[in-house]
């Protein structure tokens, strides 16, 4: 029975899973990516984790520690080597799994799992040297520098929309008042005016 285990007992026995997630966690660190279902690249991101931790420090203790739980002189030795100089400066979360879909045989849910800094094409916009220096630009929520200059430009465009409509009526008010005078009727305007001045 389970009783509250929070594991993932992964449909085996104690033994036959800490096989699976050695020689998964072998299979990883020769090859930096791979292939399997959902579950098993969650179990395995927990198991291999604390060993790149323990990879950052390259001590007879660690590498000891680290064997115990790979049992496999290539793998420690490339954890140590090549592993750790790529992703020594990060404080966690060496590994990303990304699901691919579902396995047409049995339906089961497949996933990749990978070292994050091994993927040159999904980390093409940062380097390590910029994350040693903390150079990089944090994106900031309700900053009012970003959010000043979003609500500027609708508020021109409105005034200049509501600037432009009357001027448009005008013009055609004035095309259609000149249309409906004629040149008679402006010369007959000004005799009047100066009749009703003679006469007064």
């Amino acid at each position: 029975m389970r009783h509250g285990k929070k594991h993932n007992h992964l449909g085996r026995k104690v033994g036959h899973r800490h096989a699976l997630l050695k020689n998964l966690s072998q299979a990883l660190i020769e090859h930096k990516r791979i292939t399997t279902t959902l579950a098993k690249a969650k179990a395995l991101r927990v198991y291999i984790e604390p060993l790149v931790t323990k990879a950052k420090a390259n001590t007879t203790h660690s590498r000891r520690v680290v064997f115990s739980y790979l049992q496999n002189k290539e793998a420690v030795k490339e954890l140590f080597g090549a592993v750790a100089e790529k992703i020594g400066h990060r404080p966690g979360d060496y590994v990303r799994v990304l699901r691919t879909g579902y396995r047409q045989g049995d339906g089961a849910e497949m996933a990749m799992i990978e070292f994050v800094d091994f993927n040159e094409v999904y980390n093409a916009g940062g380097s390590k040297e910029e994350s040693k220096s903390g150079s990089r630009k944090r994106r900031r929520r309700g900053s009012s520098g970003s959010g000043s200059t979003k609500q500027e430009a609708p508020v021109e465009v409105a005034t200049a929309a509501v600037a432009t409509e009357p001027v448009f009526e005008e013009a055609v008010i004035e095309d259609s008042v000149a249309e409906e005078t004629t040149p008679e009727e402006n010369d007959a305007t000004p005799t009047t005016g100066e009749d009703t001045k003679a006469g007064a």
